[in-house]
């Protein structure tokens, strides 16, 4: 009986630190007010296929934080859309976000996606460090590191998915159902854990309709 005890405990610890995932469905929080928007105005849309959220277009970053203060390790996926218009399209990922200017990104400039341009197209997918280490400050000081072209890139114009992959210092990104990252960097800062949600870049709106969210285990 003791024996048996001890598994059931056993069982019991390894359920309690299992990874569940869990799903966000941006049309529904915002319904319940359940988002705080920072620079943003925001509005939902209902379509035949899709229900989801707009986020207007601003000067300067957007943020729309979810009720989540404390990821730390795990995978984040979110469904978005941008557009192929030059400089009006930045649209990703926020986490680790101490308030609403400090905070690391990783984004897409679907704008970029197919350019012609070999310059424009390694520029299709970003993280960035904020407030410290800006796109402008790692692309002048460390060039082509933390920025990258996305291969097989899907339409700019259409919804896509991008996940993120968290490990301490480590940070990959996928987009789509690809099995290699198009983005793998390393942490610019020793913050573990924080607030979590969309990004999009100064003069950008998007498109959004879930975020999926499986912490690692053990965090």
């Amino acid at each position: 009986m003791k024996k048996l005890l001890t598994i059931i405990a056993v069982i019991a610890s390894t359920l309690s630190y299992s990874q569940k995932e869990q799903k966000f469905n941006l049309y529904e929080l915002f319904q319940k007010e359940s988002l705080t928007i920072i620079n943003r105005d925001v509005k939902t849309k209902d379509t035949l296929s899709k229900k989801y959220i707009q986020v207007s277009e601003n000067k300067n970053e957007g943020i729309i934080w979810l009720p989540i203060n404390d990821f730390k390790n795990g995978t984040i996926k979110i469904e978005m859309r941008g557009k192929d218009v030059l400089q009006k399209s930045f649209i990703g990922v926020a986490f680790h976000g101490q308030d609403d200017t400090t905070y690391d990104a990783v984004y897409c400039r679907p704008f970029n996606f197919f350019a012609k341009d070999s310059v424009r197209k390694i520029h299709a997918i970003q993280y960035i460090s904020h407030p410290i280490y800006t796109w402008k400050k790692l692309r002048e000081e460390q060039n082509g590191i933390f920025e990258k072209e996305i291969k097989n890139p899907p339409d700019p114009n259409s919804w896509f998915t991008m996940t993120l992959v968290v490990e301490n210092k480590n940070i990959k990104a996928f987009i789509n159902d690809s099995e290699t990252p198009s983005l793998e960097v390393e942490k610019l800062n020793n913050i573990q854990s924080g607030k979590l949600g969309i990004f999009v870049g100064g003069g950008s709106g998007g498109d959004f309709q879930n975020i999926f969210i499986k912490q690692a285990k053990n965090n």
